[in-house]
C-alpha cells in the first residue's frame, strides 16, 4: 500500500484520468454538440497561437483562464478584459481576474464570457417574420490551482452556462481539468487539459445534448541562443476522426469527401511561433490545421485560411495584448486585450 504522503501526491493525476475517461468513449462530431461558444479563443495571446494552445506560459490571465494548471502566484491581483469583434456584428468579451491565497498555497481565478450575436429576423415555419431577437451566450468560471512539487501544477475549473436564443433558454454546467509541467532551466513546459465535461441542467426545447469535450495537450519549447519559442499543440484527442463530410457541399464546390490518414492526422495539429523581441515585446504566429481544413473552398483560393498573427507589449504595469486570424480570402477577425495589476505582486 502506498505511504498517505505518495497517495496524496497522486490524486491530481489520478482525478484527471478519472474524470475524463468517462468521457472518452462516447463523443460526438463537432458541430452537433451545443454551447460551442466555449471553444472560441477568449484572449487574443490564444487567438494568435492558431486559437488552441495549452503549455505556453507567458503571464497572460486569459491563458490561465483556458487551461486552470496555468494559475500561479505570479498573477497575483491580474485582471485582464478582451474583445473580440467576430463576423456579422457578432462580438465576444472576456473579463478575467487572478488571486493567490497564501495561507492556502492556492491560486484562484475568475472569468465572464459574453457572446453577442446581435439583432436578428425572428420568423415562424412559414416564412413570415416577426421582428427581431436578441440571442446570446454566456459563462461564468471559477478556477483554482495548486502545485505539485516544483515542476508541476493541477488545477480545476468550474463554469456555469446560460444561453438565449429568442424563447429556446438553455442552462448547463461544466468542468475543466489541467495539467502544466514547467522546466524552467530548459525552457521546455507542457500541458494537458479536459475541457468542457458536463452537460446541460436545463435544454433548449427540452431534450438535453452534448457539451463540446474536447482533450488537448501541448509542449512549449524556448530557444537557449536564439529569440524564438514553439508550441505544438494536439486538439480533439479523445477521436481521431474529426471530419464532417456533406456530399452535397463537397460536389459543389470540387471537394472528393475523401480524406487519407495524413489528413485526418493533421487536423488534430496547431502550430505556434513567438519571436520575443527584447522583455517587453512578443509577437506570436499560428497555424490550426483544422480550421484550414474546415473552412477551405476547394473551386477557389484560400489565402491566409487557417493562419493568425498578433503581439504582446508591457508598458510598465500595462500590457496590452492584439491578434488577427484569418478565416477564409478576405475574411479574419480582430481581438483586443489589457491586462494590469490591481497591486503589488506578494
Amino acid at each position: 500500500m502506498l505511504p498517505p504522503v505518495r497517495l496524496r501526491k497522486l490524486t491530481p493525476f489520478a482525478l484527471l484520468f478519472l474524470i475524463a475517461s468517462p468521457r472518452l468513449s462516447a463523443q460526438t462530431v463537432g458541430g452537433s454538440t451545443v454551447y460551442n461558444f466555449l471553444n472560441l479563443p477568449a484572449t487574443p495571446a490564444l487567438s494568435a497561437a492558431g486559437g488552441v494552445n495549452v503549455s505556453y506560459n507567458g503571464g497572460d490571465v486569459g491563458l490561465a483562464l483556458n487551461n486552470p494548471a496555468l494559475l500561479d502566484p505570479s498573477l497575483h491581483s491580474q485582471v485582464s478584459a478582451n474583445f473580440n469583434a467576430f463576423f456579422a456584428a457578432t462580438k465576444a468579451y472576456q473579463l478575467g481576474g487572478v488571486y493567490y491565497a497564501k495561507k492556502w498555497n492556492t491560486t484562484f481565478g475568475g472569468g465572464l464570457f459574453f457572446v453577442d450575436y446581435g439583432s436578428l429576423p425572428q420568423g415562424d415555419i412559414y416564412g413570415n417574420e416577426l421582428g427581431n431577437f436578441h440571442p446570446t451566450d454566456f459563462s461564468f468560471q471559477v478556477s483554482a490551482a495548486r502545485s505539485y512539487g516544483e515542476r508541476w501544477r493541477y488545477g480545476l475549473t468550474a463554469k456555469v452556462i446560460r444561453s438565449s436564443f429568442g424563447s429556446y433558454r438553455s442552462t448547463g454546467l461544466a468542468f475543466d481539468l489541467g495539467l502544466h509541467y514547467a522546466d524552467t532551466a530548459r525552457r521546455f513546459s507542457a500541458g494537458l487539459t479536459a475541457r468542457n465535461m458536463g452537460g446541460q441542467l436545463s435544454g433548449y426545447g427540452g431534450s438535453r445534448e452534448d457539451l463540446p469535450f474536447d482533450l488537448q495537450a501541448g509542449v512549449t519549447k524556448r530557444l537557449a541562443r536564439a529569440p524564438f519559442g514553439f508550441s505544438l499543440t494536439a486538439q480533439h484527442i479523445n477521436g481521431f476522426n474529426t471530419t464532417y463530410n456533406d456530399g452535397n457541399f463537397n460536389a459543389e464546390n470540387g471537394f472528393t469527401g475523401k480524406d487519407g490518414f495524413a489528413a485526418k492526422l493533421f487536423n488534430h495539429f496547431v502550430l505556434a511561433s513567438h519571436l520575443y523581441l527584447g522583455r517587453n515585446f512578443e509577437v506570436t504566429f499560428g497555424y490550426n490545421f483544422l480550421r484550414r481544413y474546415e473552412l477551405n473552398v476547394g473551386s477557389s483560393g484560400n489565402g491566409l485560411n487557417g493562419f493568425s498573427t498578433g503581439f504582446r507589449a508591457r508598458f510598465n504595469r500595462l500590457q496590452v495584448q492584439y491578434a488577427r486570424a484569418y478565416f477564409q480570402r478576405g475574411n479574419a477577425y480582430n481581438q483586443l486585450g489589457l491586462q494590469l495589476p490591481l497591486q503589488r505582486r506578494v
